[in-house]
């Protein structure tokens, strides 16, 4: 049974239980590779690749724990008691000895290729961990969590790879990161009003109004510092005007998922990511223009 129980899996328990759909996030390990222009080589290539299957390693250790933690807790749930570990297909010791694998794997591979990319791995275990054995229903803190796992996928990348980053694009990649976060919980609060389902507890802890305010100030700030990243590090950087141009398709895609995240529909990130098509076109049309502005 899959996921949500309405079609069958090819998919192994063990495999499901590591959430691959989940791994499209992992690919923001990739950002810091497209404005970095002539600096990108078969080496800084290789670096990112190694950070993506790492981040996919560790992501997956923490779900892992999760699910084996709150197995009792998805099994009363409508949708998460079709997860393998709470469906019994896969049990909890033997997804914590799976787990405790995979996070040795990722930090000694980490360790072993660039001694900081092993510390950025080793921080972003450290707070998820966190997250799932209590964090996770504080307000603000479970938040910070959730947006710090972007943020940190994003580091390793330019760690891996070798490439320096700019304080503007921390703060665009931070605030975008807060922007995904908040619309998530957003998306589970309206859910629970519109359905009646359950919702976890910390979402009960917060009013869709304060959601609201938090996802509008995170897009405020990230249209910002995206705006101020491109004038005054990627003009520069360029040599041409046309870096600014790249602020069109980027504010659009924002005001984009911010219609997904609106109406109730960001819960699942890489779900929008993966099926709203007017989305991807722009996500597209601003990666092309950024390539032109940095490689031409």
């Amino acid at each position: 049974m899959s996921v949500t129980g309405t079609s069958p899996s090819v998919l192994p328990g063990w495999l499901r239980a590591m959430r691959p759909r989940q791994w499209v996030k992992n690919v923001l390990v990739l950002a810091p590779v497209f404005p970095a222009g002539e600096q990108v080589g078969l080496d800084t290539l290789t670096g990112v690749g190694v950070a993506f299957v790492l981040f996919c390693l560790v992501s997956s250790a923490v779900y892992l724990v999760n699910d084996a933690k709150d197995v009792e807790a998805d099994r009363a749930h409508p949708r998460k008691r079709f997860r393998p570990i709470a469906a019994g297909e896969l049990s909890a010791r033997t997804a914590v000895v799976l787990a405790a694998a995979l996070a040795v794997v990722s930090l000694t591979g980490g360790l072993l290729w660039q001694p900081m990319l092993g510390v950025v791995l080793a921080v972003y275990l450290a707070i998820q961990l966190a997250y799932c054995f209590g964090v996770k229903h504080e307000p603000v803190l479970e938040l910070a969590c959730v947006a710090s796992g972007f943020l940190l996928r994003m580091l390793a990348g330019g760690t891996a790879g070798d490439i320096p980053l700019s304080g503007w694009f921390l703060l665009t990649t931070a605030f975008g990161s807060l922007f995904m976060a908040a619309g998530k919980r957003y998306g589970e609060a309206r859910r629970g009003e519109l359905t009646g389902e359950p919702v976890r507890r910390v979402v009960q802890r917060y009013t869709t109004t304060y959601l609201r305010f938090v996802w509008t100030l995170a897009a405020t700030v990230v249209v910002t510092t995206y705006a101020l990243w491109a004038v005054e590090v990627l003009v520069p950087q360029s040599g041409t005007q046309l870096a600014t141009l790249t602020v069109v398709p980027f504010i659009l895609a924002v005001l984009r998922y911010a219609v997904d995240v609106d109406r109730g529909a960001a819960e699942e990130p890489e779900e929008i990511a993966l099926h709203d098509k007017v989305l991807l076109v722009l996500a597209l049309a601003w990666c092309g223009s950024l390539l032109l502005a940095v490689w031409l």
